[in-house]
């Protein structure tokens, strides 16, 4: 844990720093915002910033949203502060505590960052199996690339990764390569040096040597431009990087891992990835599976945000009722764990009271959870009256499939030759062709307003 304290609060949070300093955390100072700032560009990062109630912190925040750094905020002032914590908070603090400040509270609220940062949960088997695979390769300095649908966890599992790994105790950074303009990637990642391109007023230290030591997470690795590719590749194999403008390469010592919620091996047959980069990321791959193959995490995970949420929004105990949790289990949940969060975060907010039934349950549209689950049973009775009826022309051959499909069309529309045609897309003359074929065969034909009574 990295911490940032900035502006005059040195002296009113000694005891606090000392005691999280105990606790294993890293404790730093700036004396304004924009030395925190430069600070950061340099790749002396921090997972928690600390900040006087009086300081610019709309301006911390826009400068921090500007420069794509991702560090929570937490405001500390004196108790007769009201409106500027509230303002505080408004603008994107995290939290707010008073001064003078129970030491104990900011060890409370750095734990609660960092165990938000590495908490993983699963009950299912599904999962329990990936999670031993996690536990045996996190100590080890292989590259680990995590697949599996947008949701599942894939950037929770590569903290969790982290925090059993001998780097434990260095950086963890990670950058999504979907979130950021291919023109900017390549600066984030490698960094630049003053005056390297327009708009590059000072150096900035990259996101590998702001790694270094640590652990570097890429997520959404897909999403990169195949030209930027063969640089990481260059990076990953020699462990050094050259920013932008730069005149000599810089040595890293990182761990790599990766992300993606595509299939990588065919992005390297459609040309949009480089396989040479695959084989050095793909060292162990860790799948996590969806939500709808995990059940038994289903309800846990909702146990669990129902606290979080309780909590979080000043209320009182709340509790899954018996047919929430039936519910929830039969919903398809195709958004995983994410989707499941959100709902049951509103789900929270909309109870009348201590229990939550199945009907405080919404989807964002304001559908109710049984009609999800209504027509997820729709969806897979539909798939599986398909599935059956494919399994049906196994062994056929196309000429009496084609035959049944026609008569079956025919009998649909009580014999009309042109009616017919038009469903099938074919011409009224193909049609009658093959129905003079049919009847030569022995097979009956319907006459027009009528259907078959025998069949072939």
């Amino acid at each position: 844990m990295r911490l940032l304290i900035i502006g005059a609060l040195e002296g009113q949070l000694s005891e606090a720093t000392k005691l999280a300093m105990a606790g294993g955390a890293k404790v730093a100072h700036a004396p304004s915002i924009e030395v925190a700032l430069a600070s950061l560009r340099a790749g002396h990062g921090a997972d928690l910033l600390l900040v006087d109630v009086m300081a610019d912190i709309p301006g911390l925040i826009a400068g921090l949203e500007g420069e794509r750094f991702h560090v929570p905020v937490v405001a500390c002032g004196t108790e007769t502060n009201a409106a500027a914590a509230v303002n505080a908070i408004r603008a994107g603090a995290k939290e707010y505590i008073p001064l003078p400040p129970d030491a104990e509270l900011i060890a409370a609220v750095i734990a609660a960052v960092a165990r938000e940062s590495s908490d993983f949960l699963f009950r299912d088997p599904a999962m329990a199996r990936v999670v031993r695979l996690a536990d045996q390769v996190a100590p080890s300095a292989a590259s680990v690339l995590i697949t599996g649908e947008s949701g599942t966890g894939k950037e929770v599992m590569a903290k969790y990764l982290h925090t059993r790994s001998k780097r434990a105790g260095r950086a963890f950074i990670s950058i999504n390569c979907a979130a950021i303009p291919e023109a900017l990637l390549e600066s984030e990642l490698f960094g630049h040096e003053k005056g390297a391109f327009t708009g590059a007023v000072a150096r900035r230290i990259g996101k590998f040597e702001e790694a270094s030591g640590g652990t570097l997470l890429l997520d959404e690795i897909s999403e990169m431009d195949i030209r930027l590719q063969a640089k990481l590749l260059r990076a990953i194999q020699e462990r050094v990087i050259d920013r932008i403008g730069g005149t000599r390469p810089v040595p890293v010592d990182i761990r790599i891992i990766a992300t993606s919620n595509r299939n990588l091996a065919d992005a390297v047959r459609e040309g949009s990835f480089r396989e040479d980069l695959l084989f050095r990321l793909n060292v162990v791959n860790l799948r996590l599976p969806p939500l709808r193959e995990r059940p038994g995490d289903i309800v846990a995970l909702a146990e669990h945000f129902v606290a979080k949420y309780a909590k979080a929004n000043g209320l009182g105990n709340r509790v899954l009722s018996e047919a929430a949790r039936a519910a929830l289990l039969k919903a398809p949940w195709p958004g995983n764990v994410r989707e499941l969060e959100n709902t049951l975060h509103r789900a929270v907010l909309l109870a009348g009271g201590e229990s939550i039934g199945p009907e405080a349950i919404a989807m964002p549209d304001g559908t109710g959870l049984t009609e999800v689950v209504q027509a997820a049973s729709l969806v897979t009775q539909a798939a599986q009256a398909a599935q059956t009826v494919t399994r049906a022309m196994v062994g056929r051959t196309v000429a009496e499939v084609e035959r049944d499909l026609i008569l079956d069309t025919l009998d649909h529309v009580f014999g009309n030759r042109t009616h017919a045609a038009n469903i099938l897309g074919i011409s009224i003359r193909t049609l009658r062709n093959k129905l003079n074929q049919y009847a030569e065969e022995g097979t009956s034909i319907p006459a027009p307003g009528e259907q078959r009574t025998t069949a072939a």
